[in-house]
C-alpha cells in the first residue's frame, strides 16, 4: 500500500508586492490598489523507501522564483470580457466602460486571467507550479495567495486515479 505524506510550505519570502484592481461587472471595478500577497503551497506525494516524500527545498525555491516573476508590477486580467487591453508603443491602453488607463509596458504584466483577484492568482501560480513540477511524483497539488491576513483563495490539483 502506498504511504502518502503532505508537505505545507508556508514561507515569509514567498511573497510578492502588486498593483491590481478587481472588476466587478461591466461597468464597476476598484480603483488601481496594490497588496502585499503571500503565497503558500501543499504539496502530497509518496513516502519513499527512505522516508522521504520530496524535496522542501525545490519547492521553495520555484514558489520564490514564481513570485519574484509577479513582484512589483501592475497585474492586468489579459482574458477580462469587460476591457480591452492594446500595445501601443511602451504602453499597455486598457479601455474599461468609458474609462481609458494607460500603463508603462515594463511596469505591467498581461496574466492569462479573467480578473486580478487571489483566486485568480492562486490558478495561475498552481499552473506554473505544476508546469515547473513535471515529471514530479505528486498526487495533489494546493496554493494558496493571500492578500492580507485571514483572507487569501486557493486553487488545487489533484491526480486521477487510473483503472478501477
Amino acid at each position: 500500500m502506498e504511504r502518502l505524506t503532505t508537505l505545507y510550505i508556508d514561507k515569509e519570502s514567498h511573497k510578492f508586492s502588486a498593483a491590481h484592481y478587481t472588476i466587478f461587472s461591466a461597468t464597476e471595478r476598484e480603483r488601481l490598489h496594490g497588496h502585499n500577497y503571500s503565497v503558500s503551497a501543499k504539496i502530497v506525494a509518496p513516502i519513499g523507501d527512505n522516508g522521504f516524500a520530496a524535496d522542501y527545498n525545490v519547492y521553495k525555491r520555484r514558489l520564490k522564483s514564481l513570485c519574484e516573476a509577479l513582484d512589483e508590477y501592475t497585474l492586468l486580467a489579459a482574458e477580462s470580457p469587460y476591457q480591452r487591453i492594446e500595445r501601443e508603443d511602451a504602453c499597455y491602453r486598457v479601455l474599461f466602460d468609458s474609462d481609458e488607463m494607460r500603463f508603462l509596458a515594463s511596469d505591467t504584466l498581461l496574466l492569462p486571467i479573467r480578473n486580478a483577484t487571489v483566486e485568480e492568482f492562486s490558478a495561475y501560480l498552481l499552473q506554473q507550479l505544476l508546469a515547473l513540477s513535471a515529471g514530479d511524483d505528486l498526487r495533489e497539488v494546493r496554493v494558496c495567495v493571500a492578500s492580507g491576513p485571514g483572507q487569501k483563495g486557493c486553487a488545487s490539483w489533484r491526480q486521477v486515479e487510473s483503472g478501477a
